[in-house]
């Protein structure tokens, strides 16, 4: 005689009404969910993704050339990929600079009077073996290195203007447009101690000598320039004071 409480269950949780009348008497246990499997979700494509402005700005020079053809339906995109380029092309071109180069008396004339007429021209006379030309050195070299829109160049002094004292060393002709605009003969023309920003300073005094390429304007690279200036005579200041109470 066969089991009359035997149910065949057709598929994992299903159940018959027996099933359902013996749940609600607490026979059986709750029913346990259906099996359901996880929504399915694609694997991210990073060509799919949205192309917005940090997108644009996440690529270099070469990159935004080859996504011209790609561009052509998104206005914006094309227009702000020009930009981008334009902004590219004036970053290489305010980089041109940003050391100190040597030159000779033939190059003066091309490198310094006919440099460009938006471009100041810093020009340090110097003789090796002398301390005090390797001290002013350093400090363009860290200048030129901040101020790369700022053209530094060094020539031997007496290549330059025969005959020059050595009294003088070291010596800087400011040029602009051809035209000696300034020049500081003598370390002591920079301070007490000469420093990047000190001589920044004498520089920039009455003239933007010094320029980023990237502050936007003359009094923005002046006012780094001081804000710089005043930061280092501090900690100068505090670092005596620290010398001094060490020694009590």
């Amino acid at each position: 005689m066969a089991d009359y409480h035997f149910v065949y269950k057709d598929l994992e949780g299903a159940s018959t009404q027996w099933d359902d009348i013996q749940r609600k008497l607490g026979n059986l246990p709750p029913k346990p969910p259906s099996f359901q499997p996880p929504p399915f979700e694609p694997s991210p494509d990073p060509d799919s993704a949205p192309k917005d402005k940090s997108w644009i700005d996440a690529k270099a020079e070469y990159e935004l050339d080859e996504l011209e053809d790609d561009l052509d339906d998104d206005r914006f995109l094309e227009e702000y990929r020009k930009k981008r380029l334009a902004e590219m092309k004036e970053a290489a071109k305010v980089s041109k600079y940003g050391s100190v180069m040597q030159i000779s008396g033939s190059d003066f004339v091309r490198e310094v009077s006919q440099a460009p007429q938006d471009v100041w021209v810093v020009v340090f006379l110097y003789k090796e073996g002398f301390p005090e030309c390797g001290l002013l050195l350093r400090c363009l070299d860290e200048l030129a290195i901040k101020y790369p829109a700022t053209k530094f160049v060094k020539i031997i002094s007496t290549e330059c203007i025969p005959n020059y004292p050595d009294r003088n060393l070291p010596t800087l002709l400011v040029y602009h447009n051809g035209a000696v605009k300034a020049n500081y003969v003598g370390l002591h023309s920079f301070g007490r101690r000469c420093t990047p920003e000190g001589v920044a300073l004498v520089l920039c005094k009455s003239d933007p000598v010094l320029n980023d390429g990237q502050s936007g304007s003359e009094q923005a690279v002046l006012e780094g320039i001081r804000r710089q200036f005043i930061e280092k005579v501090v900690t100068e200041h505090e670092d005596d004071d620290d010398g001094g109470s060490s020694s009590d």
